[in-house]
């Protein structure tokens, strides 16, 4: 028997498969035994009720979806007495993803959520269509640092800061995030993107640019988990491009305790549950006894891991 469970700070799940906020509801038990996940996530809320972006909100591409949904929902209370009783029905724990355009709210909504059936708040600090100070503060250190450290103040729950593929340099942004007080960190948010019908010559959404979700972009976000993991000190869950178990193995390796699965669960609702199982086997195949054994053991202390060091070398 393979021991898959994981511990991100004080919280253990089961094993490491979890859903990507957005990308999942309670509603999923119709179809898959949400009490087999690590833990469960629910779409990002906001304090005030939201309509969301205009139509149309999502895109296909030859390699994956392209979507602007805009983050609609009914508010923080209607969250507190309707949904968080549904989710409490289970016994994985809750991860909240919520977002904001201020600091001030962002702080409002972690004290309102630092209630018994919520277990994690992840803070989407990163949302790509929103710009640096108005949501998207994981694009700057600084931002990152004051929104983070106004979180922690609010609450004794823990707190995932949700990083931003579209910064500069995401190890900076993830040092600034563990600095001001995260638990773990999520990474990554979607990747901003633009889609132009060639039919009539417009964008293909109706806010323009959109979050890209892709298995093409694990590779990338692979690599900024690699190099985090090498600079921070506490958890990481991978998110991105993750389709198969073999994938949950790779962000394992590069330094990641858990993942979060969007896209394919989009595509299959049981996936989620299917890759546990290709989990589990892959690791009683190779005789690994515990999953945790994974997390941060690539084999590469022989090799170069300066880029610029390693492309000046002689072929």
């Amino acid at each position: 028997m393979v021991d898959l469970s994981v511990r991100i700070g004080d919280i253990t799940l089961q094993n490491p498969i979890q859903p990507a906020s957005g990308a999942f509801s309670w509603e999923y038990a119709d179809v898959i035994d949400l009490n087999r996940l690590g833990a469960l996530v629910a779409k990002t809320i906001c304090r005030e009720p939201r309509v969301g972006n205009p139509t149309p909100r999502m895109a296909e591409t030859e390699a994956g979806i392209i979507q602007s949904i805009g983050l609609p929902g009914k508010g923080i209370q209607y969250f507190l007495d309707n949904i968080v009783p549904e989710y409490a029905k289970f016994e994985p724990p809750l991860v909240v993803s919520v977002s904001s355009e201020s600091i001030e709210d962002f702080a409002a909504l972690a004290t309102e959520l630092s209630v018994p059936d919520v277990d994690v708040i992840e803070c989407n600090i990163s949302c790509p269509t929103r710009n640096t100070t108005g949501g998207n503060f994981a694009l700057q250190e600084e931002h990152t640092k004051e929104v983070m450290s106004a979180i922690r103040a609010a609450t004794d729950k823990p707190v995932w800061a949700k990083l931003s593929p579209n910064a500069g340099d995401i190890v900076s942004i993830a040092l600034a995030a563990e600095e001001a007080g995260a638990d773990a960190l999520a990474i990554a948010n979607t990747f901003l993107s633009l889609k132009i019908r060639t039919d009539n010559f417009r964008p293909a959404l109706g806010n323009k640019f959109g979050g890209m979700v892709s298995p093409a972009l694990k590779p990338i976000v692979l690599r900024m988990v690699y190099q985090v993991a090498k600079a921070v000190k506490i958890p990481i869950v991978g998110i991105g491009g993750v389709t198969k178990a073999e994938d949950v193995v790779e962000y394992m390796l590069a330094g990641a305790s858990a993942v979060g699965i969007g896209y394919a669960g989009f595509r299959n609702p049981t996936a989620l549950t299917t890759i546990i199982d290709d989990l589990e086997a892959w690791c009683e195949n190779r005789g690994i006894e515990r999953v945790s054994d994974l997390i941060g053991a690539v084999r590469d202390d022989d090799m170069e891991t300066d880029t610029l060091a390693a492309a000046s070398a002689s072929v």
